[in-house]
């Protein structure tokens, strides 16, 4: 429906230019629906951008719109024309139109929704990324639904997307990961040990000791780090990844690639990197800068530290970052030669951008200031800053009836992303996830998440499809007319709730596509709780006042029928693209009515 108003506009555009009333509009206008719809069905901002290059205000302009827009439309498809604020136009569109259109919903079935607005542009999505160095916690949890129904929203929206799990198995983490297991092998052996307070104390590392025990003996007891380290590393990595990967199942959730940041400085990757920084001269060995001094306060005395370690007296390679909007240089490789973190870092964004037209990384909200140096580094490459795309994850605060939840003995100091699951479900966990933006606290209350009563907002959602569905199955059962979209039988839904349902249904492919395109998901789970309300609320009132989906009426009953199954269809697909399941029938012991 927004296209049929854009393309109108475009029309009304191009006549005027071509009448000489205005210059030709080269940039870009946006159709889309006002907060309040009581203004109309879209607000048009065309005039407002051609008032610069057409030199004249706004509302004259947008008079001329308005005249234009009813030469080209005939009044075949719009309603009313209102000028608004600084030269908006709001338009409404006739009835007839959008219940003529009710009737792709059908068509299209579970298609509806997909759009080709990505045009196949490849986009590599990378989230969890967790370090692979114990189970998944909630944090990672709301990570990874995240990052599934923000890859799932561009494919919907004709985007050709790859799912990327990058996984940290290279350095000082890992090294602490085997170090800690190997404390296990010798507590297993009757040793009494101390776990320093960096190393990981959940119970799978003595799952891993244990299995490496039953294998070896005691051999690597007494024996020098360099004979067990990298063995009981490789057994750690392989046994955590294949936790991981159970909690990600238990989300439904699998990816296309699974990188590891060992394999880029095996496969010579990260110095065919620094190679190529070296060759661009976009390198150069330096010393960190002095640390800046805070607004009011004496530049502090001790040397420069950055996240690695490495001080200001160490003669660093620096890459040129402050040339594409870094604040600093950042070092890429160490007094020592060995490469940073973040030279691996930007060569792993370096190889994807290879793969990819555009990329996507889903990452904690503490990463936030590590962006910059990201999309210095890509610019810098001959790459756009605007190729990459972060989406920060913000805090989960886990809660039982009011109350924090404790700490899991599985994950040794959070609570575990499958702990949650198995107490709530997967559908419940995927979609409260979802019920706020990325980038805003999430309180996550367990005893609200297993309720079966409408405050649940699962539920909530869930519990309308599955009223459509049965709605539908009472009206076969009962001989009724069945659904029919023609023209003549839909234009008895004279209801303002009945073409505010009508309006929400059709608008689900802009909502798609918009999500996508904004890289927000939570859209999506705000439209199913918002359009599952408004049919609650027609059904409580067809209910009350004896307008029901099916009366005596054949007409009326087979035009409402045709709106539950557009509503159902609308819904599941909505459901679908979050990745939760649309059940057609539930029981609840606490809402009077049983679908």
């Amino acid at each position: 429906m927004r296209e049929l108003v854009v393309d109108i506009v475009r029309k009304a555009l191009s006549q005027g230019a071509s009448e000489g009333r205005w210059p030709v509009l080269e940039s870009s206008f946006t159709v889309e629906p006002p907060r309040d719809p009581r203004h109309g069905d879209y607000a048009v901002n065309a005039a407002m951008v051609l008032a610069k290059p057409a030199g004249r205000p706004p509302r004259e302009l947008a008079q001329g719109l308005v005249e234009a827009i009813r030469e080209v439309d005939g009044g075949r498809s719009i309603a009313t024309l209102e000028i608004a604020g600084p030269g908006f136009v709001n338009l409404k569109l006739r009835p007839e139109v959008w219940l003529a259109e009710l009737a792709e919903v059908a068509r299209q079935g579970d298609r509806f929704g997909r759009s080709e607005v990505g045009k196949g542009k490849r986009v590599n999505v990378e989230f969890v990324s967790a370090n692979p160095t114990g189970p998944m916690h909630v944090g990672h949890g709301r990570n990874a639904v995240t990052g599934d129904a923000v890859a799932s929203l561009l494919d919907w929206s004709g985007h050709t997307v790859t799912r990327e799990y990058y996984v940290n198995d290279h350095g000082a983490q890992i090294l602490v990961l085997a170090r800690s297991v190997h404390l296990r092998y010798q507590e297993l052996l009757g040793r009494t040990v101390t776990m320093p307070p960096r190393s990981y104390p959940g119970a799978y590392v003595t799952d891993v000791a244990r299995a490496l025990l039953d294998e070896f003996g005691p051999r690597f007891v007494d024996a020098p780090e360099g004979e067990w380290i990298d063995l009981f590393r490789d057994r750690a990595v392989a046994h955590v990844l294949g936790m991981i990967r159970s909690d990600l199942e238990a989300v439904n959730i699998s990816f296309d690639v699974w990188s590891s940041e060992r394999k880029l400085y095996e496969s010579g990757t990260v110095q065919r990197f620094l190679d190529e920084l070296q060759a661009k001269d976009l390198v150069y060995w330096g010393k960190l800068p002095p640390p800046k001094s805070k607004k009011g306060q004496p530049a502090p005395v001790a040397p420069a530290v950055n996240e690695e370690g490495l001080t200001e007296s160490e003669d660093l390679l620096l890459f040129r970052s402050s040339l594409h909007g870094d604040e600093v240089d950042r070092p890429v490789k160490k007094a020592d030669g060995t490469p940073t973190y973040f030279c691996a870092d930007i060569a792993y964004h370096w190889d994807k951008r290879q793969r990819a037209d555009q990329l996507v990384d889903v990452l904690g909200a503490d990463h936030g200031g590590y962006v910059p140096r990201l999309e210095a580094a890509l610019e810098a490459l001959g790459a756009s800053r605007k190729d990459l795309h972060v989406v920060l994850i913000q805090m989960v605060n886990l809660t039982r009836g009011g109350e924090a939840v404790k700490m899991s003995k599985r994950a040794g100091n959070v609570v575990s992303l499958q702990e949650v699951v198995d107490e709530v479900g997967r559908d419940a966990t995927r979609f409260i996830f979802l019920t706020r933006r990325a980038d805003a606290q999430l309180d996550f209350d367990l005893e609200l998440a297993k309720r079966q009563t409408l405050d649940n907002p699962v539920f909530y959602v869930q519990y309308g499809h599955a009223r459509l569905c049965r709605i539908l199955e009472k009206a076969a059962e009962a001989g009724a007319p069945e659904a029919r979209f023609d023209p003549e039988t839909l234009s008895v839904l004279t209801a303002p709730e009945e073409m505010d349902i009508v309006k929400r249904v059709l608008g689900f492919p802009d909502l798609v596509a918009g999500a996508a395109l904004a890289w927000e998901p939570h859209r999506l789970a705000f439209w199913l709780q918002e359009t599952i309300g408004a049919f609650h609320s027609y059904y409580t009132q067809g209910k009350r006042t004896g307008e029901r989906f099916i009366s005596a009426d054949p007409v009326k009953t087979a035009a409402r029928l045709a709106l539950a199954r557009a509503l159902q269809q609308a819904l599941r697909n909505g459901l679908a693209i979050l990745g939760v399941s649309a059940p057609e029938r539930m029981e609840s012991r606490d809402v009077a009515e049983d679908v």
